[in-house]
């Protein structure tokens, strides 16, 4: 059997995208995802359905959290790589069931380590979040800035799944990067994040949330952009950096096979911005509720995106305006609504 890609999270947004991709460059992808009701199962359901028929893609449903399963997945199947993108996301969702985000990000993340560290892969990527910044107001945000104040549980999350990737890097020389993402959006994108919400609410008649009073600024990052991160990382083996040192720790590098990267669009757009894009896309005005910045939340990200160019020759690419427009076109023809 060939080698392959397991791809956790394979329903969800960023998952089913790179899946997708993946096989579209002829690699043999294995996908799980435990179809959790986060969210609209059926849109998972029919990401799934895009890629199901492919000759080289395989698909279980599983849970991270079962490490009887996940024991199994790795025993029967040549598995060379794998791309952790399966978490309970939202930082808002973790003020009401904390539980979830310590079952998938942590329990599951740690499974899913044990699993790799004995099948010996090639290399273990993982998804981390802008969100791990926390309270660090130094922008823009850089990998080698602390990032010990996260303010939300889902941040402080991604930020153990940072240290313990690179304990099991220090442990078992297993060579591991981790990809701090930048709100991702785009078709096919989660429902609980802004885009969508927005766009559903514009079409429905029905009120939007502004909070921070439209003041908070996003480095919207398109899925294409992410997406490419991924794939040239997915190949390229983290080194030892041979500067680092004790003395003087770089925490987005270390003496072992670690590195930490950002995917962020690398320019910052205020909220009202872009819910005046989308508006001028949609042909409708939204009503709005302006509110107070949520508890969790962070008045603005913005990525320094040097080291992920200088690894892959990357940088996204993708304005904002287009970003949106294909968001709505896919949203028009997927739920059959125009004005």
């Amino acid at each position: 059997m060939s080698n392959q890609i397991l791809v956790t999270g394979a329903a969800g947004f960023i998952g089913f995208h790179l899946c997708r991709r993946l096989l579209d460059n002829n690699r043999f992808v294995i996908g799980i995802d435990n179809l959790n009701d986060y969210y609209d199962v059926n849109l998972k359901k029919d990401r799934l359905a895009q890629i199901a028929s492919h000759d080289h893609f395989t698909f279980c449903q599983a849970d991270l959290a079962d490490a009887d399963g996940m024991n199994h997945l790795f025993a029967t199947h040549n598995i060379d790589i794998v791309v952790n993108l399966a978490a309970q996301a939202g930082v808002r969702y973790s003020l009401i069931n904390p539980d979830a985000y310590v079952r998938s990000n942590l329990t599951g993340f740690v499974n899913l380590l044990e699993c790799a560290q004995k099948k010996q892969i090639r290399h273990f990527v993982f998804a981390s979040s802008s969100s791990v910044y926390g309270a660090n107001t130094h922008m823009p945000f850089s990998v080698h800035d602390n990032v010990d104040h996260p303010v939300s549980l889902y941040a402080a999350t991604k930020k153990a799944n940072e240290l313990l990737a690179h304990s099991y890097c220090h442990i078992y020389n297993l060579p591991c990067t981790g990809l701090r993402f930048f709100t991702v959006y785009g078709p096919w994108g989660r429902p609980d994040m802004a885009l969508f919400l927005f766009t559903r609410a514009i079409y429905e008649g029905k009120p939007i949330n502004v909070f921070n009073h439209g003041k908070m600024k996003r480095d919207f990052t398109y899925i294409d952009d992410i997406i490419e991160g991924v794939v040239r990382i997915i190949d390229k083996i983290p080194e030892p950096d041979k500067k680092w040192s004790g003395d003087t720790p770089d925490p987005g590098t270390s003496y072992g096979p670690y590195r930490i990267y950002n995917i962020g669009n690398n320019s910052p757009v205020q909220l009202m911005q872009f819910i005046e894009i989308l508006e001028s896309i949609i042909g409708k005005t939204a009503l709005k509720n302006f509110m107070d910045l949520q508890t969790g939340d962070v008045p603005a990200t913005y990525a320094n995106i040097d080291d992920l160019y200088h690894a892959v020759g990357f940088k996204p690419r993708t304005d904002i305006k287009t970003g949106i427009q294909r968001f709505v076109k896919w949203y028009q023809d997927y739920y059959h609504v125009h004005l």
